[in-house]
């Protein structure tokens, strides 16, 4: 039986070790400081309390770190600060650069890392997130993959290193978060100026599905230069209404990179994007 220590038994965690469990792992968490409520979570997960750090890891072949990204580096030190030999899975939504910086801490005392980024919601009936995982060691990728073989988590190895599960997440999520908060932003504008029911009415008729629409993306470089001024409007009319204007700007800043490329309809998607690069 392969043992897991999870670290921590958060909102995500918690359901994510249920299925290790559920697909015949031991999951061990430490309840030292944790509050009741991570606790009611790892006992309703069917996770088994470690008297420590230290104790959980003597007895675990795997470790995986499940925590609020600003907390990331230092759970991963507290790990590498015992004689932990096993395999260290880093799954937090953290920048590619924190993900090496972790991963040269686990190489000098001899641990492996792999990377790994859940996208989705927390697993359950109508639910089923990916983890996508990369690394150096494939040995270790498949068998942290194995852990939830027929679970709802969907373990996804990829043919690369460190580094690639990380920037999969920061790609995916730049889209979905910075959309749920332009969106936002945009009902707020049309609620302060009563138009918000007709703007409700024209998201229902949108049918697009924007970030897998990637052969738009010549269209948009080509139009980029009647669309930056676009967004300047949109930007001032916002600052005028008490909200923020930032993301407007910076939609402003992403037109501007394809300044050369105005009316331009027939470009590659590739040398598109390659003009989105500084």
């Amino acid at each position: 039986m392969t043992t897991l220590t999870l670290l921590h038994p958060g909102a995500m965690g918690a359901k994510v070790g249920a299925q290790a469990v559920r697909g015949g792992a031991r999951v061990l968490h430490v309840p030292a400081d944790r509050s009741p409520a991570s606790l009611r979570r790892a006992r309703e997960a069917g996770l088994e309390a470690a008297g420590s750090l230290a104790s959980a890891l003597s007895e675990s072949d795997l470790v995986l770190s499940l925590c609020p990204p600003h907390a990331a580096e230092e759970v991963a030190h507290e790990v590498l600060a015992h004689a932990f030999q096993g395999v260290y899975a880093e799954a937090n939504a953290i920048s590619p650069d924190r993900v090496h910086r972790i991963a040269a801490a686990c190489a000098e005392r001899g641990v492996t890392m792999v990377d790994g980024s859940v996208i989705g919601g927390p697993p359950g009936p109508d639910s089923a997130p990916r983890l996508y995982l990369s690394g150096d060691d494939r040995p270790a990728v498949d068998r942290l993959a194995a852990v939830f073989a027929g679970t709802r988590v969907v373990a996804r190895p990829l043919d690369a290193g460190v580094g690639a599960a990380s920037a999969l997440k920061m790609a995916y999520a730049s889209f979905q978060k910075s959309a749920r908060a332009l969106a936002a932003v945009s009902h707020a504008l049309a609620a302060g100026h009563g138009v918000g029911d007709q703007l409700a009415a024209e998201a229902e008729a949108l049918t697009s599905n924007i970030l897998a629409e990637v052969e738009y993306f010549p269209g948009l470089a080509a139009r980029a230069w009647r669309w930056a001024p676009e967004m300047a409007e949109i930007a001032a009319t916002l600052r005028a209404a008490g909200l923020p204007p930032a993301l407007a700007e910076a939609s402003k800043t992403v037109l501007g990179r394809w300044a050369e490329d105005k009316d331009r309809f027939d470009l590659p998607v590739d040398e598109v994007l390659a003009h989105l690069r500084d």
